[in-house]
């Protein structure tokens, strides 16, 4: 089995049957780390596939496969890329890491000036989200919306992040912020463009020295 035998697309309507099974997983995946994650009801998960906001992969015989979807906060100004969830009988042949990528090109054409957020305990999540230009960073740059934050409550670790203020917790943080990738590609181009000067003029006084060398 590869990733070729999986379709990744954005979810539609089409697709809402699959949204109790989803959230079923969800569930279970968080009980068997230890861990927490906002519950949500399939209501809610089929509201986000009829909303064009929401990733499904599925296998070539329509099997449920893996799923995630976004979330907006701040009016707009943060989004997350939340519920990524991968059938436990598919797992190992890098549908995370592709559904991943699917999340993150669908926000970006969504809300492409919004900072790109997420809190996650996984390994595998927070090297994928590296490879996508994630940063991690503490929790006070990241969404101060209270409706977010409320969602932590279903977590088990919820008694962790309020003693803490707030602060940290059990999960990274981790934040792509379009605005600031693009000030490092304008400073990498700068700099490209000052090495090629400085390689200009080492080329012209290389060529003049030799000129200076045939008259000599």
């Amino acid at each position: 089995m590869t990733i070729q035998d999986f379709d990744i697309q954005v979810a539609t309507a089409q697709n809402i049957d699959y949204a109790e099974q989803i959230c079923y997983e969800m569930a279970e995946s968080a009980k068997a780390r230890g861990t927490g994650i906002a519950q949500r009801s399939p209501e809610y998960i089929a509201e986000k596939m009829l909303e064009g906001k929401a990733v499904i992969a599925l296998h070539k015989d329509g099997t449920w496969a893996g799923f995630c979807y976004i979330e907006t906060w701040s009016h707009g100004d943060f989004v997350a890329n939340s519920g990524l969830i991968v059938n436990p009988i598919y797992r190992k042949v890098g549908l995370a890491k592709a559904i991943k990528h699917k999340i993150f090109e669908l926000s970006r054409s969504k809300y492409p000036e919004a900072k790109l957020f997420g809190l996650t305990t996984g390994l595998a999540v927070m090297k994928i989200n590296s490879e996508l230009g994630y940063e991690p960073v503490t929790y006070s740059e990241l969404t101060q919306d209270e409706q977010f934050w409320a969602g932590c409550k279903s977590c088990v670790n919820f008694d962790i992040l309020t003693m803490k203020e707030r602060k940290n917790c059990m999960c990274t943080a981790m934040l792509f912020d379009p605005a600031e990738k693009a000030k490092d590609i304008e400073e990498k181009t700068k700099q490209m463009s000052r090495k090629a000067t400085l390689f200009e003029r080492i080329e012209s006084a290389i060529k003049s020295f030799g000129q200076d060398i045939k008259v000599f």
